[in-house]
């Protein structure tokens, strides 16, 4: 006895089109070497001038008054 044309689909047929459809939605969800570069290397100049920031004269001098503080409201 066959089955009525379009009345069901076997699971394994099901299946390979759930493959294909999730395999073509998700062909660019990720980067590619080259904007991994680009972010690493972006990445990598911030924290250089975050550090530079952070170890400045003038923010380390105004971190020591700001521990300080919270020090002596504490006491």
């Amino acid at each position: 006895m066959r089955r009525a044309a379009g009345r069901g689909m076997s699971r394994a047929r099901k299946l390979g089109i759930q493959w294909v459809v999730q395999a073509r939605t998700r062909a660019d969800a990720g980067m590619s070497t080259a904007e991994y570069a680009v972010g690493t290397i972006a990445a990598c100049g911030f924290a250089a001038l975050l550090y530079k920031i952070v170890t400045s004269a003038e923010v380390r001098s105004m971190l020591a008054a700001l521990i300080q503080k919270a020090l002596k409201l504490a006491a």
